[in-house]
């Protein structure tokens, strides 16, 4: 008696689309339904028992039984307040692959076609779950402007995520901060279109890379799910989930470039955003899902990639179909494949029975699904946990990034880096000065005690044997308690130097109330950013403004540190304190950055990624905005307090005129050191268009390169002049080339660039 051949879905040497046709033809309308569905918390999917070993839940045996197998499981490794796993209950570095195992040979024995789960997670700054490294949060890595390094910090986390026995990486890069009271400020890269798209590029290498090349994911690689798409970054008032007044101008020309160079880069999947796009969600917007992803020709960008919704968004749409039937089934319809906690998507086959949906519309998303398990070789190798990445080689590029970010923005009379000839007696204050809780941001897993080091410790660390650091507490980050600045003033007045370290916080803890969807419902003590608290204001906490003019009266040199996870407006720092630096949120071993920058073992490289305002009654102040005669402010300064792109380092540059290259599509400038020390500058390249068919904005970034020059030393930097430089959103929405003239200006900062001498160039469109 001969074998049945095996099925052709099971070869691993046939293409994955000819793998998927059969795999699809051969299942059922419930077990296509459930491939679309992710509709568990992994956290519910096991319990940990007292000796410490793993076991599966009754709500796992449900929901694998509804649909004969698992599509995806979101959050199996995740760790926090909301999840409300720890390392007493959770997995962590070894347990992860152990549990992910026991996991997937349950969802595998429940399908009747051996279809293996995607095991979803959170990396927004580092991977989401016990013992994973924490890297400085989005904003801090639009700091660094070095896609470089971000693309290695990346890629260590796509090898943690797979090494814990993870496949899909959720990582938010799209969100453009337009708005910085919004709570999700820190999860953006910047205020600008350009920056966010190189950043996005090297998130898509990093954490993916040459899947081109191989046509199939490495084991120490993870497809990546952009999110979010699009325009969130836009929400109204800086409200969490508010909607989003863009018209297609706005959307095409700020909020889908850094998109697009994700989905050029070869990103595997995008999430739906929340924001409704002129009146039409984007869970339900086709032409933008459909259409502008997905759509081939001039218009389109061609994505085959997966499409996910936000978490409970398909559910959401109720709100305009009436049920959440005719919610999956627009969802669905829309572009939607992989749905994220909603009930929606679970009636996809009544939805089908009632014509609703098509069943070969549910096909085209169920291939896409499985398209991704075959990339991921996740038929061959089910339980594949390559070794974990090295923990040190993950400190290394967390430090490395965080001292990459931390931005000088002032610094009167040279009063850094601390000179140790005239600085022995140092205090350092600030309810940020001796912790590293307040450093790490929204979704960071609980840490292990000992875990980083604050400004407080490396600062004792690193200082000079015989330099006294003595520290004071201060205040809060919130509330109005003044009873511990008596002690922080006295500590500043017996100083040669005060360091006070002042922010805002994302830390959520246990006593957090949380919605369906995981953001904080209500603002408990000392928490003041993240997703759901969005500030009316961008002021600090009574007290730190109260530490602050207490410190800076004293008369001791005050060095500002700002820790926060977006730019507050203390424009009291800049008037008073001899130095301010921002560090947005750096990640555990920040303080480690903080003080090396502080004493000088390094020299501060960090550019702003947004403008910082004043006050919040100025917004917005993103410097890239429409071209028009902007009025001042009766009552204050309409300009903001730094601008984007701006940082000082301990030395001093001179920029030339800019020229044109001697192969005509180039500019060069010549870029000194004209100080006393070894610097790295950050040269900008912006467009300020004169002539053109569309009313064009003040300024565009359009290229940067960093340059490190010793005292003294000039060095050419050339830019190529192509249509990524010169390119603009035309009358159609389509991005080219425009007839018209351009000036080019090359500075350190878009104000600095506002007063460079320009170098015009008239552009000419043929064919």
């Amino acid at each position: 008696m001969t074998a049945s051949p095996s099925p052709r879905y099971r070869d691993p040497a046939a293409p994955v689309d000819a793998r998927v046709a059969d795999l699809l033809a051969r299942m059922t309308l419930r077990e296509k339904v459930g491939q679309l569905n992710q509709r568990m918390y992994g956290w519910d999917a096991y319990r940990r028992r007292p000796d410490g070993e793993f076991e599966l839940t009754q709500a796992l045996y449900d929901e694998t039984d509804r649909f004969e197998g698992l599509g995806a499981l979101y959050g199996l490794l995740r760790a926090d307040a909301w999840s409300g796993v720890d390392h007493s209950t959770g997995a962590d570095a070894d347990a992860g692959p152990v549990l992910a195992h026991l996991v997937q040979r349950h969802v595998l024995e429940r399908s009747r076609l051996g279809i293996p789960a995607l095991f979803v997670e959170e990396v927004p700054h580092g991977l989401m779950a016990l013992d994973g490294t924490v890297l400085p949060v989005n904003l801090g890595v639009g700091a660094t402007w070095d896609p470089d390094l971000y693309e290695r910090a990346a890629s260590h986390a796509a090898a943690e995520l797979r090494a814990r026995g993870g496949h899909l990486a959720l990582v938010s890069a799209l969100d453009i901060a337009r708005d910085p009271r919004w709570g999700r400020t820190e999860e953006c890269f910047g205020e600008d279109p350009y920056l966010a798209a190189r950043l996005t590029e090297a998130l898509v290498r990093g954490m993916q890379g040459d899947v081109a090349e191989q046509g199939s994911f490495s084991s120490d690689k993870a497809p990546v799910v952009l999110k979010h798409f699009a325009g969130q970054g836009a929400t109204v008032g800086g409200r969490n989930s508010a909607e989003s007044e863009l018209g297609p101008r706005e959307l095409h020309e700020i909020h889908l470039p850094a998109a697009r160079a994700g989905v050029r880069a070869g990103a595997a999947a995008v999430m739906a955003a929340y924001n409704e796009v002129d009146g039409i969600p984007c869970s339900a917007n086709g032409p933008l899902l459909n259409g502008l992803l997905r759509g081939s020709g001039e218009r389109g960008w061609g994505f085959e990639g997966l499409v996910m919704a936000d978490g409970l968004a398909v559910d959401r749409l109720a709100r305009i179909t009436g049920d959440k039937v005719s919610a999956g089934a627009l969802a669905l319809n829309s572009g939607i494949d992989l749905s994220l906690w909603d009930e929606g998507f679970t009636h996809l086959a009544e939805a089908v029975e009632r014509g609703l949906v098509k069943e070969s519309v549910l096909d085209a998303a169920v291939s896409r699904v499985l398209t991704l398990k075959f990339r991921l070789r996740l038929f061959e190798h089910p339980y594949a946990a390559p070794e974990l990445p090295s923990a040190e080689d993950g400190r290394a590029l967390s430090t490395a990034l965080a001292r990459s970010s931390v931005t000088l923005l002032h610094n009167r009379a040279g009063a850094l880096p601390v000179d140790p000839a005239t600085v022995s007696r140092i205090a350092v204050i600030g309810p940020h000065s001796a912790t590293t809780a307040h450093q790490l941001g929204d979704y960071t897993a609980p840490q292990r005690p000992g875990t980083g080091t604050s400004v407080l410790a490396a600062l004792r660390h690193l200082a000079l044997p015989g330099t006294e650091v003595r520290h004071a507490h201060g205040c809060a980050l919130t509330g109005d308690d003044l009873s511990g600045i008596p002690e922080a003033v006295a500590a500043a007045a017996a100083s040669d130097l005060a360091v006070l370290v002042l922010g805002g916080s994302s830390a959520r803890t246990p006593d957090t109330e949380f919605d369906a969807n995981g953001a904080a419902r209500t603002v408990v003590s000392e928490m003041t950013c993240g997703e759901g608290v969005d500030l009316a204001h961008l002021r600090l906490g009574r007290a730190q403004h109260t530490l602050l003019d207490a410190v800076t009266a004293t008369g001791t040199p005050t060095v500002v540190v700002l820790i926060q996870g977006r730019p507050h407006a203390v424009p009291e720092a800049a008037d008073r304190a001899a130095a301010l630096l921002t560090a947005w949120y750096p990640g555990p071993w920040g303080g480690e950055a903080i003080a090396e920058i502080l004493l000088g073992h390094a020299s501060p490289t960090g550019r702003l990624p947004v403008s910082v305002p004043r006050s919040a009654a100025q917004l917005p102040v993103y410097y890239n905005h429409k071209d028009t005669e902007y009025g001042s402010y009766a009552d204050e300064d309409a300009e903001p307090l730094y601008s984007f792109g701006h940082g000082l380092t301990y030395t001093m540059f001179e920029y030339g005129i800019p020229n044109i290259g001697r192969d005509g599509a180039s500019c060069e400038i010549d870029v000194t050191n004209t100080g006393e020390r070894v610097g790295w500058s950050v040269v900008q390249l912006y467009i300020r268009p004169l002539r053109t068919t569309v009313w064009p904005r003040t300024l565009e970034l359009r290229a940067f390169r960093s340059v490190d020059l010793a005292p003294g030393e000039r060095r050419t930097v050339t830019f190529a002049l192509g249509a990524e430089q010169l390119a603009q959103v035309d009358g159609d929405l389509a991005r080219r080339v425009l007839p018209g003239s351009v000036e080019i200006r090359v500075a350190e900062s878009a104000r600095a660039a506002l007063d460079a001498v320009p170098m015009v160039l008239d552009l000419t469109v043929t064919g």
